[in-house]
């Protein structure tokens, strides 16, 4: 071997000794192309859900465990069985001279006999509805402040909203099954106090009425979630609660009527006068929800309602000509529209307030 052939054997062992990285490709040799930088996959195991659906399920149980829903599901319910036993009584009562009426099984939720001090199935639901939607949102997260578990909650392997949406979601979960309860409760009354069944057009009035009713509800849960976001005591943020219940229902009234009669006064109670008055008062009662939820209750389980129009009802009236007809369900659904989207609006932007001001809130261990 000559002396030429042991230096390029040399400089071959050199070359393969050395770090891969440090060798230079030849002239005209291919890169290979480097590998795509591949997107972040999510760690969790297949099967486990997302964090709001295991915190809705955890606060579900316990709404339905506790007795707090229990007291408030038998107070709710014998307020609505002594108001519908009332109505059948009166619609019984009628039942000669309104044998052929149409959804009289849906009179048992608002018609209220006369002579009778009870009030009606949906006045209960209206006035005392927003005690649901206070119990079970006054203390979601100061509660678990004052408990010391919030901070554990939140360094857990889950999103941080997912804590405020799971507690506002069971919260709806637990709503829905008081009001499909009650309403259950009420019809087998009904069933038995009338020997009507209800028909399907007047099953799924009800159904959408449910539904008005955990939206209206569901407000009063945003309104006592942020209070419980921005208040550190429990008792603090459910006076709060209570105190914006009381004045949008129970005072809204009375404070509009005085600003209508101030507003729009009618001396001489002509027909111009009583519609500008009844518009001035219709229109500056929007500020209550209770008002746009009581409307949407009226149009739904009253087909004879046909518009809201305080022009064309008091003309009505004033005439004498309403005509004796009902509304389809799809002409009912057009009339409770506007106050329908006007709740989910609120609803949607009360819970946007509590959401955004949880997730600026500092939490500390």
């Amino acid at each position: 071997m000559t002396s030429q052939s042991v230096s390029l054997t040399a400089t071959g062992a050199t070359v393969r000794g050395r770090k891969r990285k440090n060798i230079r490709p030849e002239q005209g040799s291919v890169t290979p192309p480097a590998k795509a930088q591949s997107a972040p996959r999510d760690t969790r195991p297949a099967g486990i859900p997302a964090g709001w659906r295991v915190i809705a399920a955890k606060e579900f149980a316990d709404h339905v465990s506790s007795i707090r829903f229990l007291v408030l599901t038998l107070i709710l319910t014998l307020a609505a069985a002594a108001a519908v036993y009332s109505a059948a009584g009166g619609l019984r009562a009628l039942a000669p001279s309104v044998s052929g009426a149409q959804s009289l099984f849906l009179g048992l939720f608002f018609y209220q006999p006369e002579g009778t001090s009870v009030p009606t199935f949906v006045y209960f639901t209206a006035l005392l509805g927003p005690v649901l939607g206070i119990a079970f949102g006054f203390d979601g997260v100061n509660g678990e402040r004052s408990e010391g578990t919030l901070p554990r909650l939140v360094s857990q392997p889950i999103h941080r909203d997912d804590v405020i949406n799971g507690k506002f979601v069971a919260g709806l979960a637990a709503i829905a099954v008081i009001f499909m309860a009650m309403v259950a409760v009420v019809g087998a009354i009904g069933v038995l106090q009338l020997g009507i069944l209800p028909g399907l057009e007047e099953v799924v009035r009800l159904l959408v009425w449910i539904v008005l009713a955990v939206v209206y509800v569901g407000l009063w849960l945003a309104v006592a979630l942020l209070c419980s976001v921005v208040f550190r005591r429990a008792a603090t943020s459910a006076l709060v609660s209570i105190a914006a219940w009381l004045v949008l229902t129970l005072f809204a009234p009375l404070l509009v009527g005085v600003a209508a009669d101030v507003i729009s006064p009618q001396g001489g109670e002509t027909l111009p006068e009583l519609i500008a008055n009844e518009t001035t008062r219709r229109n500056l009662s929007f500020i209550s929800p209770s008002q746009l939820f009581t409307e949407s209750t009226r149009a739904m389980l009253d087909p004879s309602l046909k518009t809201f129009d305080v022009t064309a009802y008091l003309q009505l009236q004033f005439e004498e000509r309403a005509l004796p007809s009902v509304l389809s369900l799809d002409q009912s659904l057009l009339v409770v529209w506007p106050q329908f989207v006007g709740l989910v609006a609120l609803t949607s932007g009360a819970f946007a307030l509590a959401y955004v001001s949880f997730m600026r809130q500092e939490v500390r261990a």
